[in-house]
């Protein structure tokens, strides 16, 4: 909250020194930072990501805190909201989301679950931030467009990345043309996984290679381009016990350029994305799980073959998570524009969903 004039009910009838003694009590006391305002989060699952990754974040968030969380599970709740200092816990979603106490509502459940509690959460009134893929199907993508516009509340994409002052950064010096005119975009994401527990290789669930990580790719190379797939063209290799995609090559067509990925369930752990022009390139070393106990770097040349010519832009350690939390939490406080919308959302949707489509086919699919 910036400290400036506020109305005060009866103010007209306050004398000049009444008001200015008013005036300053807010102003000293915003910028003491105890009326600093913060919504308050509840978390809609007790999974991994949240626990080791996302709550942390947000509690050290200068916008966000973390009120409550729930699990099907109420010792699952207690033992976590126990170990991370979290004020409620619930042994059911429905509890949390009827709990007035909490603004807005972080989901980092099974992809196939998105939907249902996406939607049940904005119903219930609560600003709603989803994790990646938001959505398996355009369909699924478009209602919950749909009830957020009914409800009139806040909801996004969990893509952590856009959050990222290294990312941010990077698109900026492709605005400003420091790689000459983008061509091309190249990424390369993979871990190793054979666990058939695990829900990123239970198709049921919206396991598989494209939906986990192809998804960064694809987001991370619209937002760079600042354009749509005009066309893509897809390979996809199947494990034949678990069914799901376990490596994948995809080619979309830009108006101004082509971006190229391959993603791996099945590969050693890599990432990195490059990005190229008619007159330099950008190396991003850690685009998507960027560490946050070390500063993030990425490469830059104008050009040499040899590599002897890199500037190394380094960023300073930073949680991509808190990013991301404190600039929903934002939108909320400011009405603005959260920072993965459902719009983005969608369309990122359409390109996965064409992704399998080519696949299938064994051919170029256009992109609407």
């Amino acid at each position: 909250m910036n400290p400036g004039y506020v109305h005060l009910p009866g103010s007209e009838k306050l004398g000049s020194s009444t008001w200015i003694g008013a005036f300053l009590i807010i102003f000293e006391t915003e910028i003491n930072g105890t009326m600093i305002e913060k919504i308050r989060w509840g978390i809609l699952s007790t999974a991994r990501i949240g626990l080791k990754q996302v709550i942390p974040a947000m509690q050290q968030g200068e916008y966000s805190e973390v009120t409550a969380i729930a699990s099907r599970s109420k010792d699952k709740a207690d033992v976590a909201a126990s170990s991370l200092g979290i004020k409620k816990a619930y042994g059911f979603y429905e509890e949390l989301l009827a709990d007035p106490d909490v603004d807005a509502i972080y989901i980092p459940l099974p992809n196939n679950m998105h939907l249902e509690w996406t939607v049940k959460a904005m119903e219930a009134g609560k600003h709603v931030l989803c994790e990646k893929p938001l959505g398996l199907t355009v369909g699924e993508v478009e209602e919950m467009i749909r009830v957020r516009d009914a409800q009139g509340v806040k909801a996004g994409e969990a893509f952590m990345v856009k959050s990222n002052p290294q990312w941010i950064e990077t698109r900026e010096r492709v605005r400003r043309g420091e790689v000459g005119d983008l061509r091309l975009v190249q990424g390369t994401f993979s871990y190793y996984n054979v666990d058939p527990s695990n829900i990123r290789n239970i198709p049921e669930l919206g396991g598989g290679g494209i939906w986990d990580i192809g998804c960064y790719c694809v987001t991370m190379s619209r937002y760079l381009f600042e354009q749509e797939p005009v066309r893509l063209v897809s390979k996809l290799e199947f494990d034949p016990e678990l069914k799901t995609d376990r490596l994948g090559s995809v080619i979309m067509e830009f108006p101004s350029g082509q971006a190229i990925f391959a993603v791996s369930t099945q590969l050693t752990p890599f990432q990195r994305m490059h990005v190229l022009g008619t007159g330099g390139h950008l190396e991003v070393k850690i685009p998507f799980n960027a560490p946050n106990d070390r500063p993030c770097v990425v490469a830059q040349d104008r050009g040499s073959i040899l590599m002897d010519e890199i500037t190394r832009h380094e960023y300073q350690v930073t949680d991509q998570y808190t990013h991301m939390g404190d600039a929903f939490s934002r939108a909320i406080l400011e009405n603005g524009d959260v920072p993965v919308p459902l719009e983005d959302a969608l369309y990122n949707t359409k390109v996965l969903a064409a992704i399998f489509e080519s696949a299938k086919l064994g051919k170029w699919v256009e992109l609407s």
